[in-house]
């Protein structure tokens, strides 16, 4: 009788190697230890570098206002609330905040979650029951497609922005429960969801819409109030999902929409029952944050007017964007191996940037991620530029 090899779980972990080969050749561009604020110039091993790797859009994580109102919540409220919202951990503040984000978003009530990610998680699971289906964009957060795997219902995939073939899957399930989720911008790819399209079809089709305006809020829309406000249809989108952790100068999320729904959510997210409470300070940031979005608008001016002096120098340099139309900025450079050059060789001319390869994008459209802040100069992307320029040569990406 042979005798059964016995298996362990950590052997995948002993197998995988290819972090550590980036490593050796100094090609791992992953987990760099930032010694300095999220500015629009860092610190790395003491050398200063111009950060175009953040999603600091509005540049607020250093505005006086914002650091002061974290202080005095400290002094007051401490660090954290030691427990879930739904037991001990609902402060005066939380519920505030949740006030404040529905006003800003424009629906009757909001939730407060502890991180963005658990929004998704909390939201979708929720929502989402054996006899529905919910029914996302191929390319949506990863945060999204866990929230999915949580559920019990059907989960069905459209490709990327393309309406007729969101319209094959609507049709595919006519009479059951439907929640189409889509991100408002996509993080890779910079792109804007086709709101009015998704809109159309769901009314037609009798889904409920769910957008994921993380990278959207204080960067679309007149007044910064993302992706509904920049069509004109805050009145037709459902649920509007938001992170703190990009224009709003923390970390955490909230879910907005109408107030049985959110009421609904409250009593049977597990993302949001079972995980404790966002810290005073995290709240006291992103209240603060919405106060300078309403009073200084110039903030949006300017990052539109950065976002557009590079998606213009980009292009006019030779490089690949894609359908970027945000401050969200690819430049396509096809093989993985090619992504990591470029960003360490970007790293040695002093530029911060990001690196994304499969499964985050497609298999052969690696690419590198920048993004841009408000806070940015010209001079500053000037020289960005002038890198991108030096170091697209010498890998020939561009002539």
């Amino acid at each position: 009788m042979a005798i059964k090899k016995k298996s362990d779980v950590f052997d995948k972990c002993f197998r995988f190697t290819r972090a550590k080969e980036l490593m050796s050749a100094h090609l791992y561009p992953y987990f760099r230890v930032i010694e300095s604020a999220q500015d629009p110039e860092v610190i790395i091993d003491g050398k200063k570098m111009i950060m175009i790797g953040s999603n600091n859009y509005l540049g607020l994580t250093s505005h006086p206002k914002v650091k002061d109102a974290v202080i005095e919540t400290v002094k007051k409220y401490g660090s954290g609330c030691a427990g879930s919202r739904f037991l001990n951990g609902t402060l005066d503040i939380h519920v505030q905040l949740e006030e404040k984000l529905a006003g800003f978003i424009r629906k009757e009530a909001a939730l407060v979650f502890s991180t963005g990610f658990q929004v998704n998680l909390g939201v979708i699971s929720a929502l989402i029951g054996k006899d529905d289906v919910v029914i996302i964009d191929k390319m949506d957060h990863a945060s999204i497609i866990d929230g999915c795997r949580l559920t019990y219902g059907d989960v069905m995939k459209f490709r990327h922005n393309d309406m007729k073939d969101l319209e094959r899957v609507l049709r595919n399930h006519d009479g059951r429960g439907k929640l189409i989720i889509v991100d408002g911008v996509f993080s890779m790819e910079g792109d804007i969801a086709n709101l009015p399209g998704i809109v159309k079809l769901a009314k037609q089709y009798g889904a409920r819409v769910m957008v994921d305006d993380a990278h959207g809020i204080g960067v679309l829309g007149k007044t910064g109030r993302g992706t509904a406000e920049h069509f004109g249809l805050e009145s037709e989108v459902d649920l509007i999902m938001g992170t703190y952790s990009k224009s709003l100068a923390s970390i955490g999320g909230f879910i907005a929409g109408s107030e049985q729904v959110i009421h609904y959510i409250k009593h049977f997210a597990r993302a949001l029952i079972f995980s404790a409470s966002p810290p005073p300070a995290s709240v006291a940031a992103v209240s603060a944050a919405l106060d300078i979005i309403e009073n200084e608008p110039e903030r949006i001016a300017q990052l539109w007017k950065n976002t557009h002096k590079m998606l213009k120098g980009f292009r006019d340099l030779g490089f690949e964007t894609g359908q970027s139309e945000t401050p969200i900025i690819p430049v396509i450079v096809g093989e993985n191996e090619t992504a990591f050059k470029m960003a360490m060789m970007l790293q040695e001319e002093g530029v911060f940037v990001n690196v994304a390869i499969s499964p985050a994008v497609p298999e052969g459209h690696a690419l590198i991620r920048t993004s841009y802040m408000a806070t940015h100069t010209d001079e500053q992307l000037d020289r960005v530029l002038s890198a991108f320029q030096k170091v697209g040569r010498q890998l020939g990406l561009i002539s």
